[in-house]
């Protein structure tokens, strides 16, 4: 019998809650001089230390799970290339590109997790990302087919948060601060790399000195972005993989919501048709044996 546990659905909507108002954060960061990757990088490296402060015995967990290697390199793959698209590529077709990761998750679920791929867990995420179609559809961007480089990498990076994703339910018994602190660390590590490999190709700006109006910002988005991580591993733990990325979707409601309320988009119909629709899907298409119990 397959149930859909509240909290655990509660859990990933706080993590998409804060990940669909940080460009927020990150645009303020930016105005006053710190790059998207550059905040990334100090955001998440402030996150693994306070981890680790923590969850002292989290570097005796993870040598026993070499495992979570995959989920340190999925996690930093997924914010440097949703990341770096962003601020090479069009916000719109990034956007739409990496969320096509509910696909990637079915996939992944069936090829690593053994969970059936049926008509039920087909038809939610068909209907989740028409939704996010929906919110998300502009005529200027045509078809959201990949056509340059940014829309690679934000592709790639759906893929890899797929991954992520199945990992972390793959890996729902090692300790939850062993699996934080390898996706922190991922996140960390990885924004370092990307953000080195940019500024040394004169692309984007090495960082500078932060100045004091930064650091509360910066200070309050390693919180939260903590707690955003140690939600997603529970939710993820005790979802099924399709349930989860309809679920993830929610994000994109958030991020138009949130920008219509400080004045950086317009609240259109469709935004509430497609939100709706994305919020509504895991609780409309549900398996026979849930109904049933």
């Amino acid at each position: 019998m397959q149930h859909i546990p509240p909290r655990a659905v509660g859990a990933l909507l706080v993590n998409t809650t804060i990940w669909g108002l940080s460009w927020i954060a990150f645009k303020s960061l930016q105005q006053q001089g710190i790059h998207p990757l550059w905040a990334t990088a100090i955001i998440f490296s402030c996150c693994t230390i306070w981890m680790l402060l923590l969850k002292r015995k989290s570097l005796r967990e993870i040598g026993k799970h070499p495992e979570l290697v995959y989920v340190a390199i999925a996690s930093g793959l997924t914010n440097t290339a949703f990341n770096g698209a962003v601020a090479f590529g069009d916000v719109v077709r990034v956007v739409l590109l990496f969320y096509l990761m509910p696909i990637w998750a079915v996939i992944l679920a069936r090829l690593v997790l053994h969970e059936p791929i049926t008509q039920r867990a087909l038809l939610r995420i068909a209907l989740g990302l028409t939704g996010a179609v929906i919110v998300l559809y502009q005529p200027a961007i045509g078809v959201p087919l990949p056509h340059d480089l940014a829309d690679w990498v934000a592709l790639a990076g759906g893929f890899f948060f797929a991954v992520n994703n199945i990992m972390l339910r793959r890996l729902h018994g090692v300790a939850d601060g062993a699996r934080a602190v390898a996706m922190l660390s991922g996140g960390a590590l990885l924004s370092i790399i990307l953000g080195a490999a940019l500024a040394a190709s004169g692309l984007i700006a090495w960082p500078g000195a932060i100045g004091a109006p930064s650091v509360p910002t910066l200070a309050l988005w390693s919180v939260l972005f903590m707690v955003s991580n140690l939600c997603l591993q529970y939710g993820v733990a005790r979802l099924p993989a399709n349930i989860t990325a309809v679920v993830m979707l929610v994000e994109i409601i958030i991020a138009s919501v949130s920008a219509w309320l400080f004045g950086a988009a317009e609240l259109r119909v469709q935004d509430l048709i497609g939100g709706a629709l994305i919020i509504a899907t895991p609780w409309l298409v549900r398996d026979r044996a849930a109904r049933s119990g």
